[in-house]
This record gives structure tokens, sequence and C-alpha cells, in this order.
């Protein structure tokens, strides 16, 4: 694994989840509304300079459904209005009703690049998962964010039973110390034991946050956090703070396990290829566990603007 010497900390990684920045029970379609939102949030939350200047928007390509191109060169006549002090953030963003579909369906997650629909279906995921990264970029970018998206896969992430084996933090590291904001993504990726597999975005930020040693971790998701089963049942109850312990143990802080009287349940969507909520608890506790701070919260709300400001 490559070595990562960083001129200045990192301040926070952040994770998008898909289920908070696209409409899953729809295939391929963005939240539009809450990604605005989140991209508009975590231009507060980097900005150190004054929240009055004017926002110089870094997407000068044609959008779908739109005439012009968002900004002009010619707009940008007093560049020092510009000058705008981003602080060191990384973004990893999941897949939602991007990828997952196409994933589930051909096996990939399961390996087998041998057969011909697992093939098939490790293009399609690709072609899924980096459409959505290229918007969210975009979507970034309108926001003033010097945003670059770096895939997995192109950027030589590979893994070995689904553990991380290779990764190009090098690279990352680079993007920063030049201003970048980097946005990476959950993604199909070769497995020099099953040949392929899913390297999903909760994975990636435990491995980012071991080697980069951010400040704090934000998971934006679909819900208000985390709770003890589903939320969709009357009777969840929101996990207020969750310790955990050096051994990678986790228990609950608030509300105390006395007041629950139950266990914690948690379920995965049948489609889902990543482990859901199971694998962010278990990445969480394994960033928590390291020393660094990890919130949870609804994406979207004034609840994840505070969160990515590191307001506790």
């Amino acid at each position: 694994m490559e070595e990562t010497n960083l001129n200045q900390t990192i301040r926070c990684i952040v994770k998008l989840g898909g289920a908070a920045i696209t409409c899953k029970s729809e295939l391929e379609k963005i939240n539009e509304e809450n990604l605005d939102t989140v991209s508009s949030h975590l231009r507060q939350a980097m900005n150190l300079g004054s929240c009055s200047k004017q926002v110089m928007g870094m997407d000068w390509s044609k959008r779908d459904g739109v005439s012009d191109i968002s900004s002009s060169l010619c707009d940008f006549g007093d560049q020092c209005q510009f000058n705008v002090d981003f602080s060191r953030f990384v973004v990893v963003h999941g897949a939602g009703s991007f990828g997952h579909f196409q994933a589930s369906k051909s096996g990939v997650h399961k390996g087998g690049l041998n057969q011909p629909l697992v093939k098939a279906g490790f293009v399609a995921t690709r072609i899924s998962v980096t459409t959505l990264n290229l918007e969210i970029v975009r979507a970034l970018a309108r926001e003033g964010i010097p945003s670059i998206g770096m895939s997995p896969y192109s950027c030589g992430w590979s893994t070995s039973e689904r553990n991380v084996a290779s990764a190009d933090l090098l690279g990352v590291a680079k993007a920063i110390d030049s201003g970048f904001i980097p946005v990476l993504h959950g993604d199909a990726v070769l497995d020099d034991r099953l040949g392929c597999t899913i390297l999903s975005g909760d994975v990636i930020i435990r491995h980012l946050a071991e080697h980069l040693r951010p400040a704090y971790v934000v998971f934006l998701t679909d819900v208000s956090g985390v709770y003890d089963r589903p939320p969709t049942d009357p009777n969840a109850v929101l996990l207020r703070e969750i310790a955990v312990d050096e051994d990678g143990k986790w228990s609950v802080v608030k509300p105390t396990p006395q007041s629950m009287n139950k266990q914690v349940e948690i379920t995965v969507a049948a489609h889902d290829t990543t482990g859901g909520m199971v694998t962010k608890i278990s990445e969480a506790a394994m960033i928590a566990k390291l020393g660094i701070d990890v919130y949870i919260v609804k994406a979207a709300t004034s609840h994840s603007l505070r969160a990515l400001r590191g307001e506790l």
C-alpha cells in the first residue's frame, strides 16, 4: 500500500448516502432537490472565507433541459472576488438507484468474472455509477467547489476476498494538496480471489480514514441517523450516541439500553449489494476505533450542516 504524505491534515471525509441523493425506488433517478441542498451545505461547511463572496461556478458544460451553460468566462473579470479558501474535504458517495440494480441482477458482487453475465454486469454497473459520479461532481462544481471525480477502478483500487488490497491513496493526497476536493464512489473492482466484486463507499471511507486521519467523518443518510430497527417501524428508537471499544465492539450509550428494553435489529434491502446499514455501522465503528468522531445524520437538514461543520 502506498504511503500518503499530506502537506496539511484533512478536516473531514463525507459519505453521501446513495438513498439520500437518489430516488432508490426509481432506476437511475437523482434526487435533485437533496443533491442541490447537500452541495450548498458542503460549500458552506468547506468555505473558510466570507459567506458573502460570490460563487464561481465551475460546470461550464451544457446540461439536459438547460439552454445555457451555468457560467460564462466573461463573468469572471475581477477574479479576486472568487478567492474562496476551501478547507480540506474528501467526498465519497454511494450508488443508490444507480449501479445496485445492475450489480444485483448480474451477481457482480459475488465474483465470477469468467461468466458472460457477470462480465456484462461489471461493465453495466460501472457505466451507471460513473454516470452518477459525474452528476455529483457537476453539482458540487456549480457551487464553486473544485471537485474532481476519482473512480476507484480507474484509479487502481482492487480487493482480495472483498478486502481492500490496493488503493491509489497518493493520487487522492496529491489532489487534496493541489486544492481539489476528490469525489470517490462505490465501484465494481477486480478481486484477485473472486475475479471481481463491489467495493462499497463505506469501505472506501474507512480505508481513507485509516490513512488520511481526518478530524471527523460524516455519513449523510436518508433518515435521521441509526435506529434500533428499521425506521419505518413505528416503535423504532433513534440511537443518539454509540460508543466503540478498543476491540471494535460498539454499544448504545443514548438512550440507555434499559430504557429501550430491546435488541438492535438491522435489515438489508434485497437489491443492496454493499451490505446496507450493517456495513455502514461496522465501518463507522472501525473509524471511531481510530479515535475519529463519526456523525450519522439525515442529509439536507440543518443538523447535517452542523455536522459538516464539525459542530456536535
